[in-house]
């Protein structure tokens, strides 16, 4: 299992995205405040479809208290700025992958804590950053991958016809 945390997350659609990714996968998500949204947002719901209710949220009012309620957490940073890439760690069972906000990332200051674990995606330098959801799901399902796709169903079913 894997947990994703988005510290301060501002736009709820991306919320949502994420969040019916983690229903998806079985993932926990963690949210840091503040918050650019109500938890209520219809936005929010709306990209999550009728899966919200099946997620496990935990929201958290800062970072020390996500820390503090999550004791031995070993978390990777996602975050543009790193040297790593999101390939070249081995995602243990049970870690913590943390995304920033979407308009600055994780704050310098919480990377600067986390040298070994900050990792980055790959991308074309003129740009500066893929979407928040799109990010998740990449380092997420790498995540899953290393780990076997535990507890995921692997093979899909035609519905009219056999393979």
């Amino acid at each position: 299992m894997v947990n994703i945390v988005l510290h301060e997350p501002e736009i709820p659609a991306n919320t949502g995205n994420i969040g019916r990714t983690c229903v998806a996968t079985g993932s926990v998500l963690h949210l840091i405040e503040p918050l650019g949204f109500r938890i209520s947002d219809k936005m929010l719901k709306r990209a999550g479809l009728d899966y919200w209710d099946k997620l496990d949220v935990r929201v958290y009012e800062d970072f020390n208290d996500f820390l503090d309620k999550n004791p031995g957490a070993k978390i990777y940073m996602a975050t543009t700025k790193s040297k790593k890439t999101y390939a070249d760690v081995s995602y243990e069972d049970g870690c913590y992958i943390m995304f920033g906000k979407e308009s600055a990332g994780i704050p310098e200051e919480l990377l600067l804590q986390y040298p070994e674990t900050s990792v980055r995606i790959p991308m074309s330098p003129e740009i500066r950053s893929l979407n928040l959801s799109n990010s998740v799901a990449i380092m997420l399902y790498e995540a899953l991958r290393q780990q076997g796709f535990k507890e995921l169903q692997l093979e899909g079913q035609l519905h009219r016809h056999e393979w």
